[in-house]
């Protein structure tokens, strides 16, 4: 029974409330706040292309530097390993030398 009591005066309390606050907004406040640029220096065309040719050719040189230390790296290694190769096989050799002059001096004898 309460509840069939508030509900008219709940109503229109929420009419008055509603027509009192009312939302608006002004077009100052939807503008959208613009800020200004910064001023940058203009670098010279000389100044730039001289910076990006030193830059370029210090990246390439370094680029360059360390294809050529690998390679000379490679290289080193496989000079390396067919030193040891040929190495081994003279020791073969001599080994196969050496018995080949024992069976012959012990024919002779």
């Amino acid at each position: 029974m309460t509840s069939r009591f508030f509900v008219p005066a709940v109503r229109t309390a929420s009419r008055s409330f509603s027509l009192v606050r009312t939302f608006q907004t002004s077009a100052v406040r939807r503008a959208e706040v613009v800020a200004a640029a910064p001023v940058k220096k203009p670098v010279g065309a000389f100044r730039g292309g001289l910076f990006g040719f030193l830059l370029g050719a210090t990246t390439a040189g370094a680029g360059m530097y360390y294809y050529v230390i690998d390679e000379y790296r490679v290289s080193n290694e496989l000079l390396t390993e067919d030193i040891y190769a040929l190495q081994s096989a003279v020791q073969r050799i001599e080994t196969y030398v050496k018995t080949l002059e024992e069976k012959v001096a012990s024919k002779r004898k």
